[in-house]
């Protein structure tokens, strides 16, 4: 999947445009994007920014070969004298981005470019298609193990998953949103994560009884030791069988590491109850209960409500497809443009839709917490340049409905700002961490919300407020277009 060069992953309209900007000689002139999204996915409250090492693969990588070159000639669109400059075709800008894990909100731009027009016009199509749908999955993770109150979660969904690709990245986006470890081999090679699994139904069926099926498998893996119960019959057949071969286990000293049994179908909080007090009367009070069958954070959340006595969840289609919200609406939008003077001239794109306006000019983003309890208070986008001081009052107001406002006092607050360098002059300046090292930093991200903006349906909204200079900036932008 890395190895293979991504360059012409992009919509074709992105290069008739760059001819035009070439063209029209507008190429070299400096240019500022934003990429954000306007509605968090799964009627969450917030999202969580993933995919910035590929995209940082992406960016370094980008060459226009001589096949490519073919290829476009033969389409009849573009001049030889635009097809001989993507020949040395190469990103010199700067990329600003929130780190990997970064608990994120709407129309924040999690992700800024800096660049001649002509490069950052280019880089649209590869960088929503790498962040989009990683940062979707790692949202969708982190929804599912928050249902889970703490219980191991376990990605279970290549088989299920749109591709190579998605099923791959996927599987590292649920890590970093929170699960424990992936089915998924290839995943854990690439990226150093944990990889778990334990036996399907066919295993057992290839035998001629379902005893004799868990005693070779608990004989080739003592120290993990999951038995698949359900494919007979669960509490008949399945459980008690399994307890047959954990007696055999303790009795013969191997039973030492972890065991326990799956459940993949029937009502799991009935099965679960029921197969809990038999494992416990039989003396395995630390077996675990295992579950899969197309979870998602709401059955889990039920299943939780019910008193299912289940302990690892193993969750596949649900998970990597993001099957009830199966896209992220990124954008990636212009906000600043070199005038003829060489000054920087900010862009706005109106609507009859306030919430479609985007904000202009080159901005950061700022998160303020709570001193006391270290907890979001809100976030503030800002022009570039611009600070906060936590030593005095600071007034926030809802950007659209400005009569609802905040007023923190000075000490009590604490002030992040969250956009990073990535790339400076084309050179990467950023050194990305491993994945586990971003999971924790995101579990310590999520830790960092209100318990009322993790609910699963109609969370509380987190204040995302823009500062007072960005305010008049847009404000005066829009009368202005207004009165054309």
């Amino acid at each position: 999947m890395h190895e293979i060069n991504l360059t012409m992953m992009t919509d074709f309209y992105q290069l008739t445009m760059m001819q035009g900007y070439f063209a029209s000689g507008e190429h070299k002139k400096k240019s500022v994007f934003d990429m954000f999204f306007r509605k968090s996915p799964e009627q969450s409250a917030y999202a969580i920014s993933c995919g910035l090492d590929l995209l940082i693969k992406y960016v370094e990588s980008i060459r226009f070969s001589e096949d490519d070159i073919g290829f476009l000639e033969n389409e009849g669109s573009f001049t030889p004298e635009f097809l001989d400059y993507l020949r040395g075709f190469r990103f010199s800008g700067d990329i600003h981005a929130v780190p990997e894990g970064t608990v994120v909100f709407p129309h924040e731009p999690i992700l800024r470019v800096t660049a001649p027009i002509i490069e950052a016009q280019f880089l649209e199509t590869a960088l929503l298609n790498i962040m989009n749908h990683q940062t979707l999955i790692a949202t969708k993770a982190a929804r599912i193990c928050f249902a889970a109150e703490g219980d191991p979660v376990l990605e279970f969904g290549l088989r299920r998953a749109q591709g190579p690709d998605a099923g791959i990245l996927g599987a590292r986006a649920a890590i970093i949103g929170g699960c424990a470890a992936t089915s998924n081999v290839l995943a854990g090679k690439m990226f150093g994560v944990p990889v778990r699994g334990t036996h399907a139904h066919s295993w057992i069926m290839s035998f001629d009884d379902e005893l004799t099926a868990f005693r070779e498998y608990a004989r080739l893996y003592p120290s993990a030791c999951i038995l698949l119960v359900d494919t007979y019959n669960t509490l008949k057949s399945g459980v008690p069988n399994a307890i047959k071969v954990f007696e055999e286990m303790r009795d013969s000293g191997r039973l030492t590491g972890a065991y326990g049994i799956r459940l993949d179908s029937g009502d799991l909080a009935y099965l679960s109850k029921s197969a809990r007090v038999m494992l416990d009367e039989a003396g395995f009070g630390k077996a675990i209960i295992s579950a899969s069958s197309d979870l998602d954070e709401g059955l889990i959340k039920d299943l939780k409500h019910q008193g299912a006595k289940i302990t690892l969840w193993g969750v596949g289609t649900n998970l990597i497809t993001s099957k009830d919200c199966p896209s992220l609406g990124g954008v990636y939008k212009i906000s600043a443009k070199e005038g003829s003077g060489g000054e920087m001239v900010p862009k706005i794109k109106l609507s009859e839709n306030p919430e479609k306006i985007t904000n202009p000019g080159m901005k950061t983003m700022f998160r303020i917490y709570d001193k006391e309890s270290g907890k979001m208070k809100a976030d503030v986008i800002a022009l570039e340049g611009e600070t906060i001081d936590a030593t005095k009052d600071l007034m926030l107001f809802h950007p659209i409905a400005t009569w609802k406002k905040m007023e923190l006092a000075a000490g009590t607050f604490t002030v992040r700002e969250l956009l990073v360098p990535v790339f400076a002059g084309g050179k990467c300046v950023y050194t990305s961490p491993s994945v586990m090292e971003i999971k924790s930093y995101c579990r310590k991200e999520l830790d960092t919300l209100w318990e009322e903006h993790k609910r699963l349906l109609r969370p509380h909204l987190m204040p995302v407020d823009l500062s007072e200079k960005l305010f008049e900036l847009k404000t005066r932008l829009i009368s202005e277009m207004r009165g054309i």
